[in-house]
């Protein structure tokens, strides 16, 4: 594999060619959740989950259900319940390892972001996984987080990508749909693409 060249390798150097941050970049960092940000989090329907295990080995999961689906307990804590995916467990599994997390959530519509770091905890509280009862079902499992910093994000990423505007999306068929690619990247024996796509269809009439 042909490697990068030229590469920064110091903050002295980054800082030369990308210059130091602005006073409100700095001010606007908090170690709590004040009213804004639980604001925000109870109108997010989906947050980002950053982790990486003890070798540093880095990972990003998508969670996602009704506005509100993470609970703010207090200014310091936060509660993510699990809810039925692939069993992959990648973030959860980097936890038990490695304690650091970083969250951004994400309001439809809304430019702006919320950015929280901090420490991670899997809970299976009784009272706590209570909270997170969705159609009927508690889940098994949480993510206890506690707040180390918080901050939200401008909306220069939104206002580059337009990801909010609609008349930018491509078209629903302008990438195979997720059977499609399973089956070409596992290559199973003995089924069809169409198989693949009714049993991922049939997952998503599962979701709780």
């Amino acid at each position: 594999m042909e490697r990068f060249e030229q590469l920064v390798t110091t903050e002295a150097e980054l800082r030369a060619i990308l210059g130091t941050p602005g006073p409100r970049a700095i001010k606007k960092e908090q170690t709590w959740l004040d009213g804004h940000c639980r604001a925000f989090i109870a109108l997010s329907p989906f947050v980002l989950v950053a982790t990486s295990d003890k070798d540093g080995r880095c990972d990003v999961s998508p969670k996602g259900d009704a506005p509100g689906f993470v609970k703010a307990l207090d200014d310091h804590r936060l509660v993510i319940p699990d809810r039925p995916g692939n069993r992959r467990l990648d973030g959860m599994r980097n936890l038990l390892t490695n304690p650091r997390i970083g969250l951004i959530f994400l309001v439809p519509g809304r430019q702006e972001t919320l950015r929280v770091n901090g420490r991670a905890c899997i809970t299976r509280d009784p009272a706590l996984l209570e909270l997170c009862v969705a159609q009927g079902k508690t889940p098994a499992l949480a993510i206890g987080v506690e707040v180390e910093e918080c901050f939200m994000h401008c909306a220069k990423a939104f206002l580059r990508s337009r990801l909010w505007t609609a008349d930018t999306w491509p078209a629903p068929d302008a990438l195979a749909s997720l059977g499609c690619v399973l089956f070409d990247q596992i290559k199973p024996a003995g089924v069809t693409a169409q198989d693949y796509e009714r049993d991922l269809n049939d997952g998503y009439r599962k979701l709780y």
